[in-house]
């Protein structure tokens, strides 16, 4: 039976915002370093046995280009663990998506293109008149993992024609593995010898990275992409709906505004961006 291609997609953002609650539940046990580590290890163990690269007989291009792909990936992963570290999971998410909305809207001169920007940024600004505080530190880091995501966007179809199918994020996660390695491994005596973190850990590679990747890309042979940026702008909400559920995060009412300005306006960048 032929999965429709909406659900496909409903279902991988509903995985990468459990990843993400399973992720910081986490922390208790193991730093975000070493839970990004993990993550990123057990997607390349998987994708290895899924997808075989081809390494051999590649141009110098090849290689600086995944390379890069990966470091950025590795590089928005792990500072976007350092954000909801700091931060509540919708919050960072909020922020984190003014990277992809920024790509949408790069370049453009059309009035209603200003339109979504401003809405967007008056609902960060949102964020600085509430009445609690939100940890500065967890709002630069999630802006700067959106800084990232905005690259790891710009970097990901270049490599997907170079690199087919799954090896482009085959490589990229190995890429990744190695270099969270060092400072995953230098805090292993406080959770190494804990099976909870090895299982946790795979099941949020699992859940972060294979499964989302997987159905995006079946979705994508027949989704329009216009309607596929739509749904990805439920980001926010449904990370802050898992976060509520599982972990017991409650956001303000100011936050939720702030929420809802980022999504409308990247469900109408997206659609003027289609047009």
């Amino acid at each position: 039976m032929r999965v429709p291609p909406v659900l496909l997609v409903l279902i991988s953002i509903a995985s990468v915002q459990l990843g993400s609650s399973f992720a910081k539940d986490l922390f208790h046990s193991a730093p975000p370093q070493a839970v990004a580590w993990l993550r990123v290890t057990s997607a390349a163990v998987i994708l290895l046995l899924l997808a075989r690269p081809r390494l051999t007989g590649r141009p110098r291009r090849d290689w600086l280009l995944v390379l890069t792909y990966g470091l950025v990936l590795t590089g928005m992963n792990l500072v976007f663990y350092l954000a909801i570290q700091r931060i509540p999971i919708g919050m960072a998410v909020t922020l984190e998506f003014l990277g992809p909305l920024s790509v949408a809207v790069a370049g453009s001169r059309r009035p209603r293109d200003f339109v979504w920007v401003g809405l967007a940024l008056a609902g960060v600004a949102m964020l600085g008149f509430t009445p609690g505080d939100l940890d500065p530190i967890g709002i630069v880091l999630a802006l700067a993992a959106g800084a990232l995501w905005a690259c790891y966007i710009l970097l990901a179809g270049p490599t997907g024609r170079r690199w087919s199918g799954v090896t482009g994020l085959t490589v990229g996660s190995c890429v990744g593995a190695v270099t969270l390695a060092a400072p995953a491994l230098a805090t292993a005596a406080s959770w190494s010898a804990n099976p909870r973190v090895w299982l946790l850990g795979a099941t949020v590679g699992l859940l972060s990275s294979v499964i989302p990747y997987g159905l995006e890309m079946v979705a994508l042979r027949t989704m329009d992409r216009g309607v596929f940026g739509i749904l990805m702008s439920l980001e926010p909400a449904a990370a802050a709906l898992f976060a509520l559920g599982l972990l017991g995060e409650q956001l303000r009412p100011i936050e939720l505004v702030a929420m809802a300005c980022v999504v409308v306006a990247s469900v109408g960048a997206t659609r003027t961006a289609r047009a």
